[in-house]
């Protein structure tokens, strides 16, 4: 799997929360739990309370949380049906723990223009 090139971390403002500026990497693309971890200044297993959080927000709102789902690379088993945040340590199939990471974004969000 190729990873898109990064963008320059930007450090985020003193009135953006963690939340929001998670939100903000969402919109932009598709984008693991390490690359949450590493933007927000935040460690890897705190990321996927943020993110079941920010899913339930999101109803509200219309929008909805979209989950690229882990794959094996080893045997390409894909966990679909899978509902947790954190990505799998082992594959059911064939044991591997060499697993692509699942992938987050945001679908959905409608722009409001003002008529």
């Amino acid at each position: 799997m190729k990873h898109k090139p990064r963008k320059p971390m930007v450090p985020r403002t003193a009135q953006e929360t963690t939340r929001q500026a998670i939100v903000a990497l969402l919109t932009e693309g598709p984008v693991s739990a390490k690359d949450i971890s590493t933007a927000v200044h935040l460690p890897e297993k705190e990321v996927s309370s943020h993110l079941e959080h920010i899913r339930r927000s999101l109803h509200a709102t219309g929008a909805v949380l979209a989950i690229t789902p882990a794959e094996c690379r080893a045997c390409r088993f894909v966990f679909a049906k899978r509902d947790r945040m954190t990505p799998p340590g082992k594959c059911p199939v064939c044991r591997s723990e060499a697993i692509d990471d699942p992938l987050f974004s945001i679908r959905g969000v409608q722009e409001h223009e003002p008529d």
